[in-house]
Parts: C-alpha cells; sequence; structure tokens
C-alpha cells in the first residue's frame, strides 16, 4: 500500500482552557482561551505546521468539545480517519494557568474520558499501513485497554515497515501516582511504572524523553545511568531535553556525559509557558527524523520549535509553520521574548490561517443608513430583510465552498446567528456609517472591547474614508483609531478586513489606492484583506497590487466593492480586477438588493419574491465573476507562453 501519511499519532486528546491572566493562580482566573491539547494531538498539529501529512489515532466525546476536536484538526490539516467519536464518553478536558516561569498548574479531568476507551478495536490493519511512522506516548501504557491498542498499532507498524517513536510524556497523576491537584508534578517514582514502560521501550526506533522522564523510563535519578538502563532494552535512538542547555541524541552506547552526545544549536529567549513545549520540540524533531536529516539538524529544528512554544500563550497554536521556522533560523533571534517580536508574530499569525478562501463570491448586506433611509424601514423589518439576504446566499451557495456574506451586528443581528456554522465566510462591520473621521458602532465601544465578544468565524471588516491629501489631523485621527482595531484583532485571534474608497474622499489617479495602502503598513498594520473599489486603468490595479505583496507575501487578498454599479459596469469591473491573482472576488451589495429591499420595505414585494430576486441577482453576479476569473487565467497563461 502506498504510504500517504507521514506519521500516526496515538493517545491523548484534550480540550485544553488555558487561563487568560497570567501571573496569578486558577483560583483567580476571570477568562479561559480554548484550544486542541493532549500530547499526541499537539504532535499531530506541529508536524502538519510543518508540512508534514499527520494524522490521529484518539477518541473524542459524541457532544461540543469533540466537534471542536475534529474540526480544529481537520482544519490544522490533520487526518482524522482514526478519530472515533464516543457515544458514552465526555471529552477529555485539561484547565491550565500560567503562574510565573516556573509554575504552571493543570487540572486534569480525564474521569472516564473519551481517549482513555481507546481500544483494539479502534486500530484498522490499513490506516495504520498508510504511514511512514506511529508516534506514541508514555500516558496510554497507563491501563490495560489502551495500552492494548498501542501495542496493537505499534505491532502493525513494525509488520507494514514504518518506524516507531515514543515520547515518554510522564504525568504522575495519570498514573494514579498524585491527586487531581498535583497536574503539574513531573517526577514521582514508580517500580510499577519503570517496568511497563521498560516492558515496552523495545518496540521503538526513536525514544524522547526529559532527564525525568528518563529516570522513570530507567528506574534511577542518575541521568547517565537511567539512559544506560534503557539502552539494555532498546537499540533505539536516545533524545534527551535538557531544558535550557538543549537536547542531545545517542544512536548507540551512551558516553560517560551528556555532552558527549550530538547536539544542535540552541536559541537564548526568553520563557514565558513550557507548557506543551516538548510536543512542540517533538513535532521539528519528527520532521527532520522523517525527512532524512542529520540529529544535529533535526535537534534544531526541534530546539526551534520549543522555543516557539515557550514563547508564547497555548501549546497548538504557539506551533510554527514551516514558513516560520525557516524564516526564524535564516534570521535568528531578535527579541528574546518572540512573543513580542512584530515581524515573528506578523509571519506566525499570516501562514497559520485557516481555511481555503482563493474564491470570494461576497453578498453584502451590512450596510445600515442606505437602508435605514428607505420608506417604510424600521429596525425590525430591516432585521427581516436582512434575512431574506441570507436566505438567497444559502440558495445560491447550496452547501459549496467560495461563497461568503458581509452583515451587521445590529441590524441584522438574527441573521448573523443563522448564518453560522454553514461553510460560508462571514465579515461584520464595525465603522459607524459614513463616520469621517473614522467611529465605531456602540457595540465595539471605542477601546474595541466588544470584539471579545465575537465568534472565531467572524472577520472584522471596517471601512475607513481615507485619501492621500487628507488633512494631517483627519489622518492622525484615522491611524489610530485604526491601529486600536487592529491590535483588538490580533488580541482576539480574529480576521481584519479594511477597506478603502478614496474616491470618496478627494480626486483619484493610478498611485492613489496604492499610496493609501502603503500608509497602513507603515503604522504596522497587516489588514488580513482588502476590499478596494473598482479602479479605472490596469496601471491603477498594477500599483494597488504591488503595494500589497511587498509588504506582506502571505495576505489572504482583495475583494472588490461595488459601488451599487449596474451588472453591465460590474462585468466590465470583474474582468479588469480577475487578472490579478491577489483580487480572489467581490463584496457586492445594493447592486443585488437595492431593488428588492426599496420594494419589500415599501409593502409592494413579498418576502418570498424578495429572496428570489435577490438569489437570481447574486447569482448572475457569480456566474460573471467566475467567467471573468476563467478568461483572466486564460490571458495569463498566453502571456506566459
Amino acid at each position: 500500500m502506498e504510504k500517504d501519511l507521514d506519521l500516526i499519532t496515538i493517545g491523548r486528546s484534550s480540550v485544553d482552557l488555558y487561563g487568560g491572566q497570567v501571573g496569578g493562580r486558577l483560583e483567580d482566573m476571570r477568562s479561559f482561551d480554548k484550544y486542541v491539547g493532549g500530547s499526541p494531538t499537539n504532535m499531530a498539529t506541529g508536524t502538519a505546521r510543518l508540512g508534514l501529512k499527520s494524522a490521529l489515532i484518539t477518541r473524542v466525546g459524541d457532544e461540543h468539545m469533540g466537534r471542536f476536536m475534529i474540526e480544529e484538526l481537520q482544519r490544522e490539516g490533520v487526518d482524522t480517519t482514526g478519530v472515533v467519536t464516543d457515544k458514552d464518553r465526555l471529552t477529555a478536558l485539561v484547565i491550565l494557568g500560567i503562574r510565573g516561569d516556573s509554575q504552571f498548574p493543570l487540572i486534569f479531568y480525564r474521569e472516564n474520558c473519551a481517549d482513555m476507551a481507546l481500544c483494539e478495536a479502534d486500530i484498522d490493519e490499513g490506516f495504520i499501513a498508510r504511514a511512514r511512522a506511529v508516534v506514541a506516548t508514555g500516558t496510554h501504557l497507563s491501563h490495560p485497554r489502551t495500552e492494548a491498542a498501542v501495542l496493537k498499532a505499534l505491532d502493525l507498524a513494525r509488520k507494514h515497515g514504518a518506524r516507531t517513536a515514543l515520547d515518554i510524556d510522564y504525568r504522575p497523576n495519570l498514573w494514579g501516582l498524585a491527586g487531581h491537584g498535583a497536574g503539574e508534578e513531573r517526577f514521582i517514582a514508580s517500580e510499577k511504572v519503570t517496568a511497563k514502560l521498560q516492558s515496552t521501550l523495545h518496540l521503538f526506533d526513536l525514544i524522547v524523553g526529559t532527564e525525568e522522564e528518563f529516570h522513570i523510563a530507567g528506574g534511577t535519578t542518575d541521568t547517565i545511568a537511567a539512559l544506560r538502563a534503557v539502552r539494555a532494552v532498546s537499540s533505539a535512538t536516545l533524545v534527551c531535553k535538557r531544558g535550557a542547555a538543549g537536547a542531545v541524541a545517542f544512536t548507540g552506547a551512551v558516553p560517560a556525559s551528556l555532552d558527549d552526545g550530538e547536539a544542535g544549536p540552541g536559541f537564548p529567549i526568553e520563557v514565558f509557558n513550557v507548557l506543551g513545549a516538548g510536543d512542540g520540540f517533538m513535532a521539528g524533531l519528527l520532521k527532520g527524523w522523517l525527512d532524512g536529516e542529520a540529529w544535529p539538524r533535526s535537534l534544531e529544528y526541534a530546539n526551534a520549535c520549543g522555543a516557539f512554544a515557550v514563547s508564547r500563550h497555548g501549546c497548538t497554536p504557539a506551533y510554527p509553520s514551516l514558513a516560520e521556522l525557516e524564516f526564524f533560523l535564516k534570521r535568528g533571534v531578535v527579541d528574546k521574548a518572540l512573543r513580542k517580536d512584530a515581524e515573528l508574530e506578523q509571519i506566525h499569525w499570516s501562514t497559520n490561517r485557516k481555511g481555503d478562501f482563493s474564491t470570494m463570491r461576497v453578498f453584502a448586506f451590512d450596510h445600515r443608513m442606505q437602508l435605514e433611509d428607505l420608506p417604510g424601514a424600521t429596525p425590525d423589518k430591516i432585521g427581516a430583510f436582512k434575512q431574506l439576504c441570507l436566505d438567497a446566499v444559502l440558495e445560491v451557495q447550496n452547501g459549496r465552498p467560495g461563497y461568503g456574506l458581509l452583515c451587521d451586528g445590529r441590524l441584522g443581528r438574527q441573521a448573523l446567528y443563522r448564518a453560522a456554522g454553514r461553510g460560508l465566510w462571514i465579515g461584520r462591520p464595525v465603522e459607524w456609517p459614513g463616520s469621517r473621521p473614522l467611529m465605531f458602532e456602540p457595540e465595539i465601544g471605542t477601546d474595541c472591547g466588544g470584539l471579545a465578544e465575537w465568534p472565531a468565524e467572524h472577520v472584522v471588516k471596517c471601512l475607513c474614508f481615507c485619501h492621500p491629501e487628507d488633512a494631517p489631523e483627519m489622518w492622525a485621527e484615522q491611524e489610530a483609531s485604526i491601529a486600536r482595531l487592529f491590535d483588538a484583532c490580533r488580541r482576539n485571534r480574529l480576521e481584519f478586513l479594511l477597506e478603502v474608497i478614496p474616491s470618496k474622499a478627494g480626486p483619484v489617479d493610478d498611485d492613489t489606492t496604492a499610496e493609501v495602502i502603503r500608509r497602513f503598513y507603515d503604522l504596522g498594520i497587516y489588514p488580513d484583506w482588502w476590499k478596494l473599489e473598482p479602479m479605472a486603468s490596469e496601471t491603477a490595479w498594477e500599483n494597488a497590487c504591488a503595494a500589497i505583496a511587498e509588504n506582506d507575501p502571505h495576505v489572504r487578498g482583495i475583494v472588490m466593492l461595488g459601488l451599487d454599479a449596474s451588472e453591465d459596469a460590474l462585468k466590465e469591473s470583474f474582468a479588469a480586477a480577475a487578472r490579478f491573482g491577489l483580487v480572489k472576488g467581490f463584496a457586492v451589495g445594493r447592486t443585488i438588493f437595492g431593488e428588492a429591499a426599496r420594494a419589500y420595505l415599501a409593502g409592494t414585494l413579498s418576502a418570498d419574491d424578495a429572496t428570489a430576486m435577490m438569489a437570481a441577482k447574486y447569482s448572475r453576479l457569480c456566474a460573471l465573476w467566475d467567467a471573468a476569473r476563467a478568461a483572466g487565467q486564460e490571458t495569463d497563461e498566453e502571456t506566459t507562453r
């Protein structure tokens, strides 16, 4: 069978709830951030980010947290074929905090949890045969049922020519050696645990652990003696993690000193959070190991990934993409607090976003002022109309990717609620309609604190009327507002779309939009999306795209707005824009809903007829964009011949 997977990890999976406040007790946490967790789950995600084709074998509950685990893994690119949904047990939960640089309290909620119900029947030989390597962790050797599953997976891996690896991952209280409040405990001696580990060590080609983890595996607190005890029962390469001192690999006999092992360069960085650092380290190590790198290079990958992990909040969210790792290894450490390195954090954010939005057919009905001014309009009727707009989107989308909407949370709240979880791109405005200088909707607040209440799938959209020739005072006020909003988006892990319409604030030429774009980048503002007006010339589009590409090679892209143009006019605009790869599609509103809104709010058009009218117009615009994109690609191909 073809090996289409680089590795399969097997074992723990949990939802991690990380205390949002740093330096306090868990008792005093006010809020928590939710991430996927569990050592094998972290490793599967970390290796996927580094470009490996990874998969996970585990169990999750048949509930909201189980679905979150599966959806998040799939967004990360992890194969979830081996993730079993357990209808009788809940997904495991861990509550964690960052008390300081050496205290990290955590509580494991694992009583009869789903992942500890993993059994031999969950291990499919055909699935294991697809992998180049199978990676296990020590916790699942602590119970006869999960141990049987792990041993079956290892036997099948060896049968089908796959390599095997063990992360010792010793958690004493998960072996029943410490109480619920001792989740932070890293070492308690136990002859029983040592015997259990030693009975399996011969099954592995690679064994990885901290000095304390080798102490439990070797049955002694003398690290060299412990490594030699492991070597006595296993011919695996042994990788010993030494914290700030890096890590060493032993492929043969264990020498008299740890310093005599093979080592890779370390990175002098500030420790912020050691939780999950070992899993990040393992992801980098597995990348090098499976790519056939020498141990010093593999350990360099591992040390770098571990450095990222200890520098950021959370476990999995801290791990780097391959582009980020390569950038870091080439450039090196600039700020020892990596989470404060703006250049590095921008690459981390922009190369780890999830979702394929290469085509954007967006129905924009976030309009407020334009609808409120129509005869017959009331907040309730506008809210009902926006739900009809959503119905039109859903009719045209029909479950397919590449469709989306823009809708506000003041008049369109119910439409936003209904749009959740339907596979749509969802943008939501924050600006007070027509404001110049920029002001925000009351729900956002002047400090943008309202974004903390937004769902993760909502994209923050802000329209800023600005022009290169605006007065310095106008620029200063608008720049301060946009900078405040951008920081709030990143703080809340929300994508940001910046819409600029220079033609509404002054005369434009081929350089106007590009000048505005560069001005925001010069401020350190990196929108995930740009929303731009149709431009009069190919040169203007070239200049705008160049301004974006030279500042942010990982930008999501551009969507083009409509300005209430006719379908014929939009067809021409689409043809001009679609030749540029950065332009991913359109976000058009009044061209689609204008006629229906006037009639519906005036009481002369039924809800069904309004929906049908808008669906027809939206569908035609989608077809026009698709045709323009196809024609633009053909033109590019002919040009390059």
